[in-house]
């Protein structure tokens, strides 16, 4: 666990590579790209009309987001292998529960860790993430929903995530 109060994902060596690669590109080539098209788009004339100069501002925007988004995590992941097959819920583990009384399989941890897959992640620091976590086969807790509403959960299995 990290000593300071930045939030550590859990990630794999495979995630992790994919992630740091994905940000090589966006801040570097991606960049020049980005840069490349705004020069393109502002030497056409009036930027108050120039829809190209705009869209290339935005794009440049949101990679500039991801690329501070990306560093962060990557700066403080754990990175390793898939966590114990000790049935305990944490993070990296896949969860098998029934929440209020319907059966839901999920990935406990950062959507980062699933990729491309269209699993479906919880947070460990949302409020089901941060009830369930430690909890194990046959546990049973109650946590408060965002809207106030009191939902019940049964822990059904956990099992380390193979993406």
């Amino acid at each position: 666990m990290s000593t300071n109060s930045a939030p550590v994902a859990w990630l794999t060596q495979e995630s992790y590579d994919r992630l740091k690669s994905e940000l090589e590109h966006l801040s570097g080539p991606g960049r020049t790209e980005i840069v490349a098209r705004i020069e393109q788009a502002r030497s056409e004339g009036d930027l108050k009309e120039n829809g190209g100069y705009h869209a290339a501002k935005e794009e440049q925007g949101k990679a500039e987001a991801r690329i501070r988004q990306l560093t962060h995590l990557l700066e403080n992941a754990h990175v390793g292998e898939a966590a114990p097959d000790d049935g305990v819920v944490e993070p990296g583990k896949m969860v098998s529960a029934k929440i209020a009384g319907d059966v839901e399989n999920f990935l406990l941890g950062s959507r980062e860790v699933a990729g491309d897959t269209n699993v479906d992640v919880y947070s460990e620091k949302s409020p089901l993430g941060a009830a369930i976590q430690g909890k194990k086969a046959g546990d049973t807790v109650t946590y408060a929903a965002p809207n106030g509403k009191q939902i019940t959960v049964e822990i059904l299995s956990a099992t380390p995530y193979v993406g």
